[in-house]
């Protein structure tokens, strides 16, 4: 069933208090006026600044003043049962008058059936009041009305500039798919942002286009947008998990699933702290061609009972209007990890992340990383929640001389001047951020001294230097164990 026949069957209904939350209130008007004209039921709006005022063609046009126990007196008053759309009245509901008279309406007591529609971009109601109305959802538009947005922008751009928008027609159809999950007004003001910009809609808008949409979509700050995506050209190593990306990457972002193939889901990368998981994160949404969303668990918690798992929804909901995306948990086991007295919230947020990585039907390609694995959740490991689970081990000899080349090449120092072997025999057992300290700290003592950075001044801060393999050997020997025979390696 259609939105508008939902609501036209919820007016003839009787429904005598429905909510509906959104910033787009010419989209709910015209919703009713078609609802009316089905109905046949008078049709009023209500601002603070203008008081009631009719929209149909009626013409009974009470007077009242503006105030809210006046309008809804007049209400009250009306012998005709009608359609009331009261925009942002909610903030004046909690004096007990306005309260009282609004649910004398709402149960009929000396009042006509009307329907009392409550709007706003964001409602909460006393709880008395909330248990007799009925939040309606109110759609987002389509892909069909939002092309007719942006044509309408192009032609105003056009009547005030005296010249054509210049649209490339494929770049016209991405920005379109890509407004979608957004509001009306938010769709409309991106889409003039884009064409004022430069008098054209072009590939070239895209990237402007998604950090835009992020910002609107994330007014709570639960999620980072990662502007800055690396490619698998900067990681050395993790050559698995390369190809493995590579050959799922048609599938992903196919428009037409294939029925033979499951979509990619996600991957878990386990490994030792410093060995380029975050990178390699980064790296995985390069890949695909994406934007990359991070989620930081550390922002969910609230100390109110059931904020965290709201919050929770909130941005995994605002995640799926992104789409096609990959979504980054880092440090996943500091927000799932069992134990703990926090009144169950763990077990309840791990229960719904559960839930929504089953059931998701939106392309969006989750990465986890952890570094404790024997703090993870068994429910999280079982085969099927991952597509896979990556191990990112400390580097072997190669893949530490193309660290060092990629660190020394970063910070345009000539390569040819140095033995790559020799270094990477002498960080046998070091992580890739260690390697890249060890540089920086050379380069330090080069700075201090005068000199240009050498050979020996490498080996030399290597030797100063104790990994994480030497100082937490134990923990690190027992991950490195765990991952033996449980994961892929990602190199």
């Amino acid at each position: 069933m259609s939105e508008l026949q939902d609501l036209t069957t919820l007016v003839r209904a009787a429904t005598p208090l429905l909510v509906i939350e959104t910033i787009d209130e010419q989209r709910v008007i015209e919703c009713f006026r078609h609802v009316i004209s089905q109905t046949l039921r008078p049709l009023w709006r209500w601002t603070l600044t203008d008081g009631l005022s009719r929209l149909d063609f009626g013409q009974d046009d009470r007077a009242s003043a503006p105030d809210v126990d006046s309008t809804l007196e007049t209400i009250r008053a009306a012998n005709t049962a009608g359609i009331y759309l009261l925009f942002d009245m909610h903030p004046l509901l909690r004096y007990a008058m306005s309260l009282r008279q609004l649910r004398e309406i709402v149960q009929r007591q000396r009042s006509a059936a009307h329907t009392i529609v409550l709007i706003g971009a964001k409602i909460e109601l006393p709880e008395d009041l909330e248990a007799l109305a009925l939040r309606v959802p109110l759609s987002l538009p389509d892909i069909k009305e939002l092309a007719a947005i942006m044509r309408a922008e192009a032609l105003a751009y056009q009547r005030e500039q005296g010249r054509r928008v210049e649209v490339d027609g494929d770049a016209a159809r991405t920005i379109v798919r890509n407004l979608l999950g957004l509001a009306a007004p938010d769709a409309r003001r991106i889409v003039r942002k884009l064409i004022y910009n430069d008098g054209a809609l072009r590939a070239d808008d895209l990237p402007e286009l998604m950090q835009t949409k992020f910002e609107l979509l994330n007014r709570s700050g639960l999620l980072h947008y990662e502007y800055a995506t690396a490619s698998f050209a900067d990681i050395a190593g993790v050559a698995r998990l390369r190809e493995w990306v590579q050959r799922r990457r048609a599938v992903f972002l196919a428009a037409e699933p294939n029925p033979m193939l499951d979509p990619p889901k996600g991957v878990l990368l386990l490994g030792v702290q410093g060995c380029g998981k975050s990178l390699a994160a980064k790296a995985i949404a390069g890949g695909f061609g994406v934007p990359l969303v991070r989620l930081d668990f550390g922002s969910l918690y609230n100390k109110y009972q059931g904020e965290t798992e709201k919050n929770l929804r909130e941005a995994l909901a605002s995640t799926e209007l992104l789409t096609p995306c990959v979504l980054w948990i880092d440090e996943i086991e500091k927000g799932l990890a069992s134990g703990g007295d926090d009144g169950g919230v763990s077990r309840r947020v791990l229960g719904y992340l559960l839930t929504w990585m089953a059931e998701r039907k939106s392309k969006v390609f989750v990465v986890a990383t952890a570094n404790a694995v024997h703090e993870l959740p068994a429910e999280l490991l079982r085969k099927g929640r991952f597509d896979e689970i990556f191990f990112v081990d400390l580097p072997h000899q190669d893949v530490r001389e193309q660290v060092f080349a990629l660190h020394l090449k970063r910070r345009k120092l000539p390569i040819e001047d140095f033995d790559l072997p020799a270094l990477a025999a002498a960080s046998d057992g070091f992580s890739g951020a260690e390697i890249e300290q060890s540089i920086v700290s050379a380069l330090y003592d080069a700075s201090t001294s005068g000199q240009p950075i050498a050979q020996p001044a490498l080996l030399d801060a290597l030797r100063s230097t104790r990994p994480l393999s030497v100082l937490m050997r134990e923990q690190v020997e027992a991950l490195r164990q765990w991952a033996q025979g449980r994961c892929v390696l990602a190199d």
